[in-house]
């Protein structure tokens, strides 16, 4: 069943397409993950799907609502969801606990602080100020913020972003058992190794336009495309291409007549094709001047 359904979304700023006919589909209890470079449209495009912005044309449903709902359907839509922002700026002078029980009465449904506290991790904290809380205690607040509505949709926006990589993991493995709960949750990372670990599929948009859709390890098509090997012999480095990696090995292991040194098989990494279906186009960074906050 889906949760988000897009079909030809667009919206311009001043003449240029921010976002030019894109269609998605995200499945009930999928981490998707949205990535693109600075100015391809990827927050435009979150941000009307939140319904915090209007969109020009195109039909969109998120939880079968439209996002640009009035009345008394926003609110019903605003209490299916929840959204963890890029940086928040809550009171700093509020203890963990506090904070978190004055957002669960926005909702109708809510999932008990107590429990929710503990499910990020913060258990020890509940008493403490906001402001006194390390980088990785406070955004495992704005997921606590995000969650406490019980939603069905949760919008990660770069959540890990200032993390050492301890704080990522961990805070990878919650956003695991998130799903794991039935969440659906719509993630933008710049962090490709990130959407890698988390996502079942992702999606890319460049200049408006979404590239390609597919799994993590097939994208770009990862999964058939031709092997590295990489092995030293004598202080010697070599590299080969290959579709047939065992048989490179077979043949390299029979000419040494034994193990080979420093041995590694691998195919194109997701940074890799990423960066090949981006381009790195001259026309992604004046969308990013041309189009500020887009």
């Amino acid at each position: 069943m889906s949760v988000i359904d897009v079909k030809d979304l667009r919206k311009s700023y001043n003449g240029l397409a921010a976002v030019d006919g894109i269609d998605l589909t995200i499945s009930q209890g999928e981490i998707f993950a949205l990535l693109g470079p600075n100015g391809a449209g990827k927050t435009t495009t979150v941000e009307i799907l939140e319904g915090f912005r209007s969109r020009d044309s195109g039909n969109v449903t998120v939880l079968g609502f439209d996002p640009q709902a009035t009345g008394i359907d926003a609110r019903r839509f605003r209490d299916r969801i929840g959204i963890v922002l890029q940086s928040t700026s809550d009171a700093g002078d509020l203890t963990v606990a506090e904070t978190v029980h004055h957002f669960q009465s926005y909702y109708s449904n809510p999932r008990m602080a107590e429990e929710v506290i503990a499910a990020v991790g913060l258990t020890e904290k509940s008493n403490s100020l906001i402001r006194v809380l390390s980088g990785g205690q406070r955004r495992r607040l704005d997921v606590a913020l995000g969650i406490v509505g019980n939603p069905e949709l949760l919008f990660l926006d770069e959540p890990t972003t200032g993390f050492d990589p301890e704080a990522r993991r961990a805070f990878w493995e919650l956003v695991k058992d998130l799903r794991n709960t039935g969440t659906t949750i719509l993630l933008t990372t710049h962090y490709l190794d990130e959407a890698e670990a988390l996502a079942d599929r992702v999606g890319v948009i460049n200049r408006g336009k979404i590239v390609e859709i597919a799994a993590p390890s097939e994208l770009g098509g990862r999964d058939t495309s031709m092997a590295y090997v990489r092995w030293v012999v004598d202080g010697v480095s070599y590299e080969e291409r290959t579709n047939s990696p065992t048989a490179v090995i077979r043949r390299i292991s029979a000419d040494i007549k034994g193990e080979i040194p420093q041995l590694i098989v691998s195919r194109p990494s997701l940074e890799e094709i990423y960066l090949e279906m981006i381009g790195h186009a001259e026309s992604t960074e004046i969308l990013t001047k041309e189009v500020s906050g887009a």
